[in-house]
């Protein structure tokens, strides 16, 4: 047992020993750390107090020339004076006491203490490089402005160059560029006398006055002519030229009053004297989109005299064709007239079946009596030639209607019996709805029309031949024929339907396409989904692109089907 006591006794003194030496360890390194800390400060005060102020202020005192300037130096002296004589002397006395908390280890104050003094430490050490900041900002002011106006100078000799060497480019602007170039050496001549009084705050004025005024003097330089060259030359050769076009159309027949050339080109003229004038000062703000402006429209005048004589040409080349075909389609209505009582009596024709000869014939007078109003429209100057000649294609191409209803009739009454009379209307029948189909697919213009449409249109075609063919026979084989005419109608009835479809599927897809435009901005997958079926459109898959843009819409709008049916109805 005395053993275990003895034992026991021995770690506890060890322990004891250690947990001794443990502090005294740390007592040691936290008095190091403080001690380096006041040292920190120390070092850090005396680098504020050895800021080159006065070395810089030194080469302040050799360029003052003006009271500005000496209150400024004066106001630098005392500034700094105060920070070295009373600022820093105050922070050498935050210190020492820090010294002394530091020997008396009063860790507790010693905290509080030194935290005071870094916060004064960090405003003075401020201070004295603001002010050392506001004195270099004068002493390397001279080599600073220098630098900066002797890259401006050569700026401007490059401008005068440049300009002396195209001098004639530049016409009568030339004064008001002279007049700048005069103001920019004058405000040389400034900045090297405000250098001489060492005025540094003119300086700065004068430095970016020329920055200003050379930055200016070098657009003019690099504009001007281009201005020059359409305000002077172009456009009033475009001018020149409208004015003389006009003179020569008008004598040579064409009505020209709707272009009211006169009066714009007056206006024309006071547009470009206004912007000239801007020219003149040096007001180069939107002169050139005015210029290009007034040229783009000048340029559709000139546009629209060479439409009105293309017109023209057109005209007198249409109208002596529109004649003859005009006098042959006559002589076929005169020729079925005399016809007509002969075909009454041999194949017992009624009031009925010569109506669509009555109608044809109507129709030809309206068309003779809308070509005499023409013809006079031309001779009396009443229309311009766009017009007239647009005119007389539609008159044209109602003539060549009422030649194809002139042999469908001619066809359907040159037949003897009730069923050849009867397969020449199922003829013309299928013809006018192969007609229509053909028109309807013409108006809408489709990218592409599938192959499907042009193998049943080339069936409807052969079957209506087959027709023909049978019609033209001697004797005829009534039940082949009416064969034929059941075939066709039925081939025809299913061209209509398929481009009935077609279309309708296309104008539902594009419908579709553009109303969901408006949710591509906001929304990636229809955007994705509109760009597929865009693609699938141009290539003539309208069922595909009218699915994928349905599809795609739905993922914002659910009901998109029902609106669109009901806007396409």
């Amino acid at each position: 047992m005395n053993g275990v006591y003895l034992i026991i006794i021995t770690f506890f003194i060890i322990a004891v020993i250690l947990i001794t030496v443990v502090l005294v360890a740390l007592k040691k390194h936290q008095n190091k750390v403080i001690r380096s800390q006041v040292e920190r400060l120390d070092r850090e005060k005396n680098l504020i107090a050895s800021t080159p102020v006065y070395s810089e202020l030194s080469k302040v005192e050799s360029i003052v020339k003006n009271d500005q300037m000496e209150e400024k130096y004066k106001n630098w002296q005392k500034r700094f004076e105060v920070i070295k004589n009373e600022k820093i002397n105050n922070i050498s006395d935050m210190i020492n006491e820090l010294d002394i908390m530091a020997n008396m280890k009063d860790y507790k104050n010693f905290d509080s203490k030194i935290a005071k003094v870094e916060m004064e430490v960090y405003k003075v050490r401020e201070n004295a490089n603001e002010l050392l900041d506001e004195i270099k900002e004068i002493t390397v002011s001279d080599e600073k402005f220098r630098t900066i106006v002797t890259k401006l100078k050569s700026k401007y000799r490059t401008l005068n160059k440049e300009y002396n060497d195209n001098k004639e480019a530049y016409l009568d602007i030339g004064e008001t560029i002279e007049l700048q170039f005069e103001t920019i050496e004058k405000r040389f001549l400034d900045f090297d006398k405000s250098m001489e009084k060492n005025d540094y705050d003119e300086v700065t004025h004068i430095v970016k006055a020329l920055d200003t005024l050379i930055e200016h003097i070098e657009i003019a330089i690099k504009e001007v002519p281009n201005f020059v060259l359409l305000s002077e030359k172009i456009i009033p050769k475009r001018i020149e030229e409208i004015q003389n076009s006009n003179k020569k159309m008008v004598k040579e027949g064409f009505n020209l009053q709707y272009l009211n050339i006169k009066y714009n080109m007056s206006e024309c003229k006071k547009n470009i004297k206004t912007i000239v004038d801007k020219i003149k000062v040096l007001n180069l703000d939107d002169c050139m989109f005015e210029l290009k402006t007034l040229l783009d429209y000048l340029d559709g005048i000139l546009d629209s005299l060479e439409k009105e004589k293309s017109a023209k040409k057109l005209y007198l080349e249409i109208k002596p064709s529109f004649d003859n075909k005009y006098k042959d389609v006559s002589k076929k209505i005169k020729e079925v007239y005399k016809s007509l009582d002969e075909l009454k009596q041999l194949y017992d024709l009624d009031d009925i079946d010569v109506d669509g000869i009555t109608s044809i014939k109507k129709k030809l007078d309206s068309i003779n009596n809308d070509y005499k109003k023409l013809i006079d429209k031309e001779e009396n100057r009443k229309e311009p030639y766009t017009i007239l000649v647009k005119e007389l294609i539609g008159l044209d191409d109602t003539r060549e209607d009422l030649n194809i209803l002139i042999e469908q009739e001619i066809d359907s009454l040159g037949r003897l019996h009730e069923d050849e009379l009867r397969a020449r209307e199922q003829l013309t029948e299928t013809r006018t709805l192969l007609k229509q189909c053909k028109l309807t697919m013409r108006s809408y213009k489709l990218p592409i029309i599938a192959s499907n449409y042009f193998v049943e249109l080339e069936e409807a075609r052969e079957a209506i031949k087959e027709i023909e063919k049978e019609l033209d026979k001697k004797p005829i084989d009534i039940k082949v024929l009416n064969t034929r005419v059941d075939t066709a109608r039925d081939l025809v009835l299913k061209l209509y339907r398929t481009t009935t479809e077609m279309i309708k599927t296309a104008e539902l897809a594009e419908m579709a396409i553009v109303y969901g435009n408006r949710f591509r901005a906001t929304h990636k997958e229809v955007d994705k989904g509109l760009e597929n079926a865009s693609m699938l459109f141009s290539k003539g898959n309208y069922k595909d692109a009218l699915d994928i843009s349905l599809s795609s819409i739905e993922l914002v709008e659910s009901d998109i089907k029902e609106k669109l049916l009901k806007l396409y109805e």
